[in-house]
């Protein structure tokens, strides 16, 4: 049995947990954030465990890229470029502008979190990079490179973007939550959210690939129970909160 052979398998299993863990996620918010409580285990704070928990996925695609044989390819270092994109800001960047950031969460989640970002770059990074089917020449020049390369790009601004509505509503040294507003918050709870969703399922179309197909099923199974958890919260914790916003799509959902 060699890696070869058990990594395509090996993403559809992965993939099929995602939808059990989504059905779970619906009933039980991950503890930390706005949903953090007690009974947990031991904490840390939560800028470390950002830190610890996603700095696995940058490092070890780029591990991936430099031992898989097609390093030299410019597709390749494209996909690792818009990756790093991603990773780069939301381990070495986004943990370090979080106003509160400070607010302890569980270690068993951040632990889980780096188990987690480990499978999602192996899956990812070994099929990219070595024994998922190549690119052709001109694949750059593809519509489904072009349209995804485009999802990809609108989705990480879109998740930029509001992430740095809420960081702006906290004043240095505040922890509380605020009504965010602007932007896709006019529409929706979590466009953090939706953008995330957007831009993995972009990547996937880009690469017209196996691994990054799982990844954006786990994407999905992730973030959209937590943003109807959100949603629900808000709800219950702001009675002015605005009626006509859906959770994660707008005016759907």
């Amino acid at each position: 049995m060699t890696e070869a052979s058990i990594l395509e398998p090996a993403i559809y299993a992965w993939a099929g947990l995602a939808v059990a863990v989504a059905v779970l996620l619906f009933f039980i918010a991950a503890p930390y954030g706005r949903h953090a409580r007690g009974g947990w285990g031991p904490q840390i704070s939560g800028t470390l465990g950002w830190v610890v928990m996603e700095a696995p996925s940058p490092i070890l695609m780029i591990v991936f890229f430099v031992v898989g044989e097609r390093r030299g390819e410019l597709t390749a270092q494209v996909f690792l470029g818009m990756w790093l994109l991603h990773y780069v800001n939301r381990a070495f960047i986004f943990p370090f502008r979080r106003r509160g950031g400070q607010k302890p969460m569980p270690a068993v989640i951040a632990l889980q979190a780096v188990f987690f970002n480990c499978v999602n770059a192996w899956t990812c990074g070994r099929w990219l990079f070595s024994y998922g089917p190549p690119h052709p020449p001109g694949w750059l020049e593809d519509p489904r490179f072009l349209v995804g390369a485009a999802l990809f790009v609108a989705g990480w601004a879109t998740n930029i973007h509001a992430d740095q509505v809420l960081m702006s509503l906290r004043k240095p040294g505040e922890t509380g939550y605020k009504i965010p507003r602007g932007g896709l918050y006019r529409f929706v709870s979590a466009p953090n959210y939706l953008g995330e969703i957007v831009e993995w399922w972009g990547f996937a179309l880009a690469t017209w690939s196996l691994g990054p197909v799982g990844f954006a099923i786990w994407t999905t199974a992730n973030l959209l129970p937590r943003a109807i958890a959100n949603h629900r919260w808000y709800r219950e914790r702001f009675p002015d909160y605005p009626p006509e916003r859906k959770a994660l799509i707008p005016y759907v959902l």
